[in-house]
């Protein structure tokens, strides 16, 4: 595959972003991180991880998405950028589409996407828009004729399967469980360090130039139902069913609070409308256990297995 890249990381400090960063340096890539702040002035959980992140040979440089010039001095020094910004900053990513632009040196950009594939989903608003903002960057991309990858890597195993999406639990349920729709969509569930293990590996891989890479992994692509079942053998006891059925969940989405309401149209359009696997992946997709099985990821079952 050629040379190791070096890899510019933008919001390396958030939930997906320190994974990505640190199997960026295990996996031998000279990595740098754009950084709001030095670790001493973060505070202190940052500041920790910014440390650790420069004590296992990551390059730590100052700047923001809102300014220009720190951002085309970072874009200089790497071939790749990965951003992982939250969802409240993905429209600004229009300013790293710029500087990568300016520069005309980048050979991949991943933006901002770890979760549904955003060109196909069937959900309801407000989801609706915050998916089409993921869409609006990836047409931004294509348009500007940047080379790409675009990680779908469905549902962070550590905010789904601590609790099996119950809200208010903080271990999986040992008595009743509230499921959305009829439960047989299928979902699947990534650790968050398997997500950071797979961006990279595709980093200098032809395979997933100008692609969507899907991480449909076959031991962790379960219906809800399976997933219930799997830990009611686990914990040898049956549990309690509440089936919510479709015209119950939009009525609840309608009746919630924006933004509390997000959250549940985003479970609408994955437990109920099945879009992280409704839809086969053509010729522009490519999935990720096919292409790297020599990684060993964490399966549901090992996952639900430490809440015993």
């Amino acid at each position: 595959m050629g040379s190791i890249s070096r890899i510019l990381i933008i919001g390396a400090t958030g939930d997906i972003g320190r994974h990505v960063a640190k199997a960026s340096v295990a996996l031998g890539h000279p990595t740098y991180l754009l950084v709001r702040d030095s670790p001493a002035s973060a505070k202190p959980e940052r500041a920790q991880l910014l440390d650790s992140f420069k004590a296992s040979g990551a390059n730590i440089l100052n700047g923001s998405l809102e300014d220009h010039a720190s951002l085309v001095e970072a874009v200089k020094k790497v071939d790749v950028v990965i951003s992982t910004v939250g969802s409240l900053q993905i429209e600004t990513q229009v300013n790293i589409i710029k500087a990568i632009k300016e520069v005309g040196t980048v050979k991949r950009f991943f933006p901002s996407e770890f979760g549904n594939d955003v060109d196909n989903v069937n959900a309801v608003e407000p989801a609706k828009s915050v998916f089409q903002v993921k869409a609006k960057i990836r047409r931004e991309i294509e348009a500007a004729g940047i080379p790409y990858t675009y990680v779908s890597s469905n549902c962070f195993a550590g905010y789904f399967l601590p609790n099996l999406g119950q809200v208010g639990l903080t271990a999986p349920p040992r008595d009743k469980v509230v499921i959305l729709g009829d439960g047989n969509a299928k979902v699947v569930y990534v650790k968050e360090e398997d997500v950071g293990t797979f961006t990279i590996k595709a980093v200098d891989d032809p395979r997933t130039l100008n692609k969507t890479l899907y991480l449909r992994l076959p031991a962790n692509t379960l219906s809800f139902n399976e997933l219930v079942a799997l830990w009611e053998k686990k914990i040898d006891k049956t549990l309690e069913k509440v089936y919510v059925p479709e015209e119950g969940v939009l009525n609840l989405i309608a009746e919630t609070p924006f933004p509390a309401n997000i959250g549940i149209a985003i479970g609408h359009s994955i437990f109920v409308k099945g879009d992280q696997t409704n839809f086969e992946i053509g010729p522009n997709g490519v999935e990720a256990s096919q292409l790297y099985p020599d990684v060993k990821y964490t399966t549901v079952d090992e996952y639900l297995s430490k809440f015993l």
